[in-house]
């Protein structure tokens, strides 16, 4: 299993699912970040936190600790 948190700057990884439950799912999926969805990882800050993505052509910033609930391949 390989999260979002461990893939490489300028990678790119589909998204296979979803950890987490209630409001944090939810919230990660409102993002766009769906199953299927490809990512791509354009930053990270220097400190790790936050990743900062590209989702469906516009970008995002999401927490290390939202990026280690989402399984990619």
């Amino acid at each position: 299993m390989k999260t979002l948190k461990e893939v490489k700057i300028g990678s790119s990884a589909k998204v296979v699912k979803l950890y987490g439950e209630g409001a944090l799912r939810r919230r990660i999926m409102d993002m766009g970040i769906t199953k299927g969805t490809v990512v791509t990882v354009r930053k990270v800050a220097p400190l790790g936190d936050p990743i900062e993505l590209t989702v469906r052509g516009y970008e995002l910033s999401i927490r290390k600790s939202d990026a280690e609930l989402i399984e990619v391949e």
